[in-house]
């Protein structure tokens, strides 16, 4: 899952950049609303966190151009303003949630998790064939036995089986599951997949990922 994160406090948005890095997110990180605003409309993510007061665009502006470009992405305001009225109006431009500051990072992470969960018509638990994952609880379960991934392994199973029957490509696996940043040679989604293989099916004896030879990787149900 790919988040940008739009905030001009770098302590802040370090702090959220590392929380979510260590969750399996890959996160890229806009320090004002202009940048923000053209990492967006450039890039598939699944969900924004918006400083409300940004140098260059607001928050506040920033949510109402994507808006009026009819972008349904999840958007969360990241704000000091503390009124009711204020709440009221950061719903009103577009946005889906807000969290005041200062803000409990496990709070923060909860809400990105709802927000994703909603986007995806509230499917909270993947599931193909004999596995089943678990996003909330980071759980991966095979015939009633749980699989002990990595976060980089999680996060790689969860964007496949949320793509389930859809062929992912490098660029897109890349773009989720590292980031906007990642620049090494991308032969690395073959090892992580290598790895997933060996975890799913020491035996190797089921196809539950496939290679699509020239395109990338699908999870689809067995026939």
């Amino acid at each position: 899952m790919r988040i940008l994160v739009v905030e001009d406090e770098k302590g802040i948005a370090n702090f959220i950049h590392d929380g979510l890095k260590e969750e399996g997110f890959a996160v890229d990180v806009a320090g004002n609303g202009i940048l923000g605003l053209e990492l967006a409309q450039t890039n598939d993510y699944d969900c924004l966190l918006l400083d409300w007061m940004l140098p260059g665009l607001s928050g506040i502006e920033l949510c109402r151009a994507l808006r009026k470009e009819n972008s349904s992405v999840p958007i969360i305001f990241l704000t000091a303003k503390d009124t009711v009225a204020d709440t009221v109006f950061g719903l009103e431009t577009g946005a889906n949630d807000y969290i005041k500051k200062p803000f409990d990072f496990n709070e923060l992470l909860a809400r990105v998790r709802v927000q994703i969960r909603s986007a995806e018509d509230g499917n909270n638990i993947l599931q193909c064939n004999d596995i089943t994952l678990n996003p909330d609880t980071h759980q991966v379960i095979k015939n009633q036995k749980e699989i002990s991934l990595t976060a980089k392994e999680f996060s790689l199973l969860e964007f496949l089986l949320r793509n389930k029957g859809k062929v992912c490509s490098r660029t897109r696996i890349i773009e989720h599951v590292w980031d906007m940043h990642f620049d090494a040679d991308t032969s690395v989604i073959d090892v992580y997949i290598n790895y997933l293989r060996k975890k799913l099916d020491p035996a190797g004896e089921k196809k539950y990922i496939e290679t699509i030879r020239g395109a990338g990787y699908i999870m689809r149900e067995w026939q």
